[in-house]
């Protein structure tokens, strides 16, 4: 079957996936590659994330993210606002399917949360002391201090736009990732692409070769890919 082109929406559905499978957290959020929430990601955490994530993108099972998923993820997320399946989609439905979103986020939030004080609860007696508080503070400042550095600015300034851009959420991400993983150039990501394209990203980051991605490595691999998508703008 002859692959479809891939659109620039697409490419950052389809790759925005492998810029984040390295990255344990968006702007301080708990990431699922990060399987034992120890802020620190492994190669095998990686590979299993990112597997799933793939397995999600590719609509139809072929092996192959293309066009035709883009059409199917389409069709599905229509399918889900359609609640009376009438083929039309109702002002109502939308905002059922506006709280229902907002549902789920509350979900993750409070998730999240909870894991954040599992961590911090050093001794996991279920309780937090003055010095388990203390580190934990200490913790998130240094984290903080290490996504300042890699936006390049205050939370909220252009340093946080370009943040976002590297993690593979604006379309240059997307198409950096696509150029990178569709090394036949057809245009399509297969899954032998894809793969080989994480496991790039992730050894592009692991700096030390310990087969493990730390706080400090993320800043710094961020820090080069905004470095290197500024020098594209720029036409260098």
């Amino acid at each position: 079957m002859r692959k479809l082109t891939l659109t620039l929406s697409a490419a950052a559905l389809a790759l925005g996936a492998a810029s984040i499978a390295y990255a344990a957290h968006h702007g301080g959020k708990h990431d699922g590659a990060d399987a034992n929430g120890d802020g620190i990601v492994t190669l095998a955490e990686t590979k299993a994330h990112s597997a799933a994530m793939f397995a999600r993108m590719d609509a139809n099972g072929d092996g192959v993210i293309n066009a035709e998923d883009r059409a199917a993820h389409h069709a599905e997320r229509f399918a889900e606002l359609d609640a009376n399946s009438d083929g039309e989609v109702s002002q109502e439905e939308m905002q059922a399917a506006r709280e229902a979103r907002k549902e789920r986020m509350q979900e993750r939030g409070a998730d999240r949360h909870a894991a954040m004080f599992a961590r911090a609860d050093a001794d996991g007696n279920g309780t937090l002391s003055e010095a388990e508080m203390r580190a934990a503070h200490e913790a998130r400042q240094s984290m903080r201090h290490g996504r300042m550095g890699e936006h390049g600015g205050e939370r909220g300034g252009k340093g946080d736009h370009d943040g976002k851009m590297m993690r593979g959420h604006g379309r240059g991400g997307g198409m950096a990732m696509l150029r990178q993983a569709d090394t036949d150039g057809d245009k399509s990501v297969t899954r032998a692409e894809f793969d080989a394209a994480v496991e790039a990203r992730f050894k592009q980051a692991d700096s030390d070769g310990s087969g493990t991605i730390t706080a400090e490595e993320r800043a710094a691999a961020h820090t080069a890919m905004k470095e290197r998508m500024q020098q594209r703008r720029d036409g260098k």
